[in-house]
């Protein structure tokens, strides 16, 4: 290996090899690897660079396999063997690897996101190029922050197939659908399935890079928050704990005045009570006091409190008034017997921004008919 003891001198090699202290043999092994990674090796030299790598990486000091991971982090000459080794070590020596070398196969990427953790697989997901296969196997295993950052990463290759995954397991990430959002290139399909899920920016986005039409993404948005609405409203009617199903609901910024008028619709008092308790963070007990033996005035106090629409003030007060004049039986089409009648007193309501609540209740719970 002439050219590499040109530029490397005997007293550096035992320096490497017996270095009184870690500093002096990291800065020994950072001289050769420069050499290494620069000067033009023939076979045998090459042959020879890779043993000495591999006496490195075993060196106890973690300053000296951390400066081959720096040094040759993007190099084509590291030994696969080496390279491994040091994926394997602690982050100060592996994170520099993961995230450039070429030593690595897909097959190896793969099974370090698979088995890695979270930090390897952000390293590797922020490789300059990673092939579908990878991309495959962070919508499998990824963590959220590394699908993000893979995501995001415009030299990261994924199948259609791959996306959708990823957006079925991470829909409530805005991070996660956002970074694909912003991709270059989208498949339709993936696009409006994105539609649905994400805000108004982001969708307005999707529709002006990637070719979804304007009134189907309106219409994939509204077909989605009404079945999302729908889909809660259900699950409210059959859950044990009301409170700790609200108390969820507010924590994930789903507890709307929309939410609680059509649950009033529903015939769901008690979601309305627990969700304005919530909402107030007033107790319960005083909320329902208010709400339903207070006179004409508790409501209104405890709705303002809650911080609800003012303009939705009398569409409530109207609700809740009607829910007092009806009963629910536990008949056969109770719930669409209440639903009829609660609609049409507010159909009637005198006050023109009632009705106008009530046309739009109206139209959605068609959609919950159809839904279901």
């Amino acid at each position: 290996m002439a050219t590499t003891r040109s530029a490397l001198t005997d007293a550096d090699i035992r320096c490497l090899v017996k270095g009184a202290s870690p500093d002096e043999r990291a800065a020994a092994a950072r001289k050769l690897c420069r050499s290494i990674d620069t000067a033009p090796l023939s076979d045998a030299d090459r042959e020879l660079a890779g043993e000495i790598l591999r006496v490195m990486a075993a060196d106890a000091a973690e300053r000296v396999r951390q400066a081959i991971s720096e040094t040759l982090k993007a190099s084509p000459l590291v030994p696969h063997d080496v390279a491994l080794a040091l994926a394997k070590d602690v982050e100060s020596v592996c994170l520099p690897m993961l995230s450039f070398s070429p030593a690595f196969s897909d097959a190896d990427l793969t099974e370090i996101v698979r088995l890695g953790g979270p930090v390897r697989q952000v390293a590797i997901a922020r490789r300059p190029e990673l092939s579908p296969t990878v991309t495959a196997s962070f919508a499998e295993h990824g963590c959220e922050r590394a699908v993000t950052v893979a995501c995001a990463n415009p030299g990261a290759r994924f199948d259609a197939p791959d996306m959708a995954r990823i957006i079925d397991r991470f829909e409530t990430s805005e991070r996660v659908l956002a970074a694909i959002a912003y991709r270059s290139v989208l498949p339709l399909a993936v696009s409006e399935k994105l539609i649905g899920l994400v805000g108004d920016q982001v969708r307005a986005h999707l529709v002006t890079h990637h070719g979804v039409d304007p009134r189907a993404a309106d219409a994939f948005a509204t077909g989605a928050t009404d079945q999302a609405t729908v889909d809660l409203i259900d699950q409210a009617s059959r859950a044990d704990d009301v409170r700790g199903f609200v108390a969820d609901l507010a924590a994930r910024n789903r507890l709307s005045a929309t939410f609680l008028l059509r649950a009033l619709a529903h015939g769901q008092m008690a979601v309305f009570e627990w969700g304005v308790a919530e909402l107030s963070g007033v107790p319960h007990h005083r909320t329902w006091l208010m709400i339903h033996d207070s006179g004409p005035l508790g409501l209104k106090a405890i709705y303002e409190r809650a911080g609800l629409p003012a303009r939705m003030f009398p569409t409530f007060r109207t609700a809740v008034d009607t829910f007092h004049d009806l009963s629910l039986d536990g008949g056969a089409r109770d719930r669409e017997r209440f639903q009829a009648r609660m609609l049409e007193r507010v159909l009637t309501h005198p006050e023109a921004n009632v009705r106008e609540d009530a046309d739009y209740l109206l139209s959605r719970l068609s959609v919950a008919g159809t839904a279901h």
